[in-house]
C-alpha cells in the first residue's frame, strides 16, 4: 500500500513538473488540441519571397488566430508555403481552424497589399488543400522544432 502511493504522488510530481499549466481547463474536462497545420499560396507562387509581405502574412495570422481564440505555438512562413503548430479551442477541428485563418488571412492581405490581386484576380489567395496532424505533448518540442528549421530545411534540401 504505501509502494502504491508513493508511486502515485511520483507520477503527479512528474506530470505536475513537465506539463505545469500545458492542459487548458474547461467546465467538465481538461486537455489540449494541437495540431500541425501547413497550407501553400494558390498554384504554389512564391509570393512572400519580399519580408515585408512575409512579416505582413505573420502579423495576419496572429490577428487571425486572436480572432479565433486559436494559439500559435509555432509559426514559420516560407516562400511558397507555412507551416504552423497551433492550440485550437475546444470543439474546434482542424477543417474549421484552417478555414478560419486562410479565409481571414487572404482577406486582410488583399486589403494590406492590393497588388497581390493583380496575381490572384478571383480573391482565392490560399490553395484548398492543407495538411492536418495532431501533436501529443511527447511529440510536441519535435514538431516546433520541425517547423523553426524550415529555412534551414528548405535550403539544404533547394540545393
Amino acid at each position: 500500500m504505501q509502494s502504491q502511493f508513493c508511486l502515485v504522488q511520483a507520477l503527479k510530481l512528474y506530470a505536475g513538473a513537465k506539463m505545469e499549466n500545458e492542459y487548458l481547463n474547461f467546465n467538465h474536462s481538461v486537455g489540449n488540441n494541437f495540431w500541425h497545420l501547413e497550407w501553400c499560396p494558390k498554384y504554389r507562387y512564391k509570393i512572400f519571397r519580399k519580408d515585408y509581405i512575409k512579416n505582413l502574412c505573420i502579423i495576419v495570422l496572429n490577428e487571425a488566430a486572436k480572432r479565433y481564440n486559436i494559439q500559435f505555438k509555432a509559426l514559420n512562413v516560407q516562400d511558397d508555403h507555412l507551416h504552423a503548430v497551433a492550440s485550437l479551442p475546444k470543439g474546434m477541428n482542424e477543417i474549421k481552424a484552417a478555414n478560419l485563418l486562410k479565409g481571414f488571412s487572404s482577406y486582410l492581405l488583399f486589403k494590406l497589399v492590393p497588388n497581390l490581386r493583380l496575381r490572384y484576380p478571383k480573391g482565392s489567395l490560399w490553395s484548398q488543400g492543407y495538411f492536418a496532424a495532431t501533436v501529443g505533448f511527447s511529440d510536441l518540442s519535435k514538431t516546433i522544432d520541425y517547423v523553426n528549421s524550415q529555412t534551414m530545411h528548405h535550403s539544404f534540401f533547394s540545393r
